[in-house]
């Protein structure tokens, strides 16, 4: 990574909206090995199988010897207590962003959180029935699952099922009629409390190998470069759809997406992904 990657886990620690800009952070366990039990399809999205015990599966990225695929993903950030600030301005969206991606035609996979959807329901509706877009839940307060997660409120243990199941009301509500079965821990912080809170769910926990470095950057070049050094096939990218607090990520992804196309490189929904992983990871 350039030197760039020192700076951006202090500065993760002075945003709680995007708390997901770092890989420093709570120790985490390792992924368990699982294997796919669902094929792609239109009505059933891919899973992986739950862990030892039943614990809640978690997806890093494809496999690496597939072909040059990788998929952008975006959390649409916004926590519980934004609201007046949302209320006075503040911009937790990004449709330019959003409108690069349909112009560039780049499938991607959305994070929501359900306060976002909340404040945002056309746009929440209009990226949930483009299917160029796959919707996911990023729970829906943006809270923290661990302790010490990038200066986050924390939801308590008894609260964390709760939390992502209020989401999906959320989702809901707004009118979106397909939010896949995964779920982005909020700055990627969890445990294996955490991971045993949220079994039965049915949900893959999606993390990335790749962190672009975009939230709260000024310099859109260093992130382009920071992205592109660290794809490898089968990757995921974690980037941000959150205007006031990743400014320079549209113009990260008209430099990004050409690039990675002229080396060959196919984009992909993280359930694509996952549906390539079958016995492979």
């Amino acid at each position: 990574m350039i030197p760039l990657a020192r700076r951006i886990t202090a500065v993760c620690a002075l945003g709680a909206a995007l708390a997901a800009c770092g890989t420093a952070g709570p120790a985490r366990p390792a992924p368990a090995k699982s294997s796919v039990s669902a094929s792609p399809s239109a009505s059933r999205p891919p899973v992986l199988a739950p862990g030892p015990g039943g614990l809640t599966p978690v997806f890093e990225h494809g496999p690496r010897t597939l072909g040059k695929t990788v998929a952008l993903t975006f959390d649409a950030d916004m926590t519980a207590d934004e609201g007046p600030r949302a209320a006075a301005g503040e911009r937790f969206d990004n449709p330019g962003l959003i409108g690069t991606l349909r112009a560039l035609k780049v499938p991607a996979t959305i994070f929501m959180t359900g306060r976002w959807a909340e404040q945002y329901p056309d746009e929440a509706r209009s990226l949930g029935a483009d299917p160029q877009f796959e919707v996911a839940n990023h729970s829906y307060s943006h809270y923290a699952f661990t302790s010490d997660c990038y200066g986050l409120p924390t939801v308590a243990p008894d609260k964390m099922r709760s939390d992502v199941e209020r989401a999906y009301t959320a989702f809901r509500k707004a009118g979106l009629r397909k939010v896949l079965p995964y779920f982005r821990f909020p700055g990627g912080c969890y445990d294996r409390q955490a991971l045993r809170a949220l079994s039965g769910l049915g949900v893959t926990a999606i993390q990335w190998d790749v962190v672009s470095g975009d939230a709260f950057a000024t310099d859109a070049g260093a992130v382009a470069r920071q992205t592109l050094d660290g794809v490898k096939p089968g990757s995921v990218v974690i980037m941000h759809c959150t205007r006031s607090a990743a400014p320079t990520t549209e113009q990260v992804v008209r430099t990004v997406v050409p690039e990675l196309r002229r080396q060959g490189y196919r984009f992909v929904k993280v359930s694509q992904l996952i549906g390539e992983t079958g016995g492979h990871r």
